[in-house]
């Protein structure tokens, strides 16, 4: 039993691929770099229309993008950096 819902989880796995084109449809002019193991992912997000938002509005704006998918459990887990372009071009 739990090898076939081990096999089941990485099956249904999503791909860093398929997170990134989620959050760049849903964030109009962003730019999305993913990374991942099928259930942990990291996502870099640049977007202008993060300016004068907050941290947590930013996050929460990513997150939006792939609700549905964190919701029927298909994406487990996303830990999110969100910067305008003018925060981007300040990171080392």
């Amino acid at each position: 039993m739990w090898e076939k819902e081990r096999i089941n989880f990485h099956e249904n796995a999503m791909k860093p691929e398929k997170i990134k084109s989620l959050i760049e449809a849903g964030l109009s002019e962003s730019e999305a770099h993913v990374e991942g193991d099928g259930a942990h992912f990291t996502a870099i997000v640049i977007c202008p229309t993060f300016e004068g938002k907050s941290r947590i509005q930013k996050q929460q704006m990513v997150y939006d993008t792939v609700k549905p998918q964190l919701l029927d459990g298909s994406l487990h887990a996303l830990s999110v950096k969100a910067y305008t372009p003018a925060e981007w071009s300040r990171v080392d």
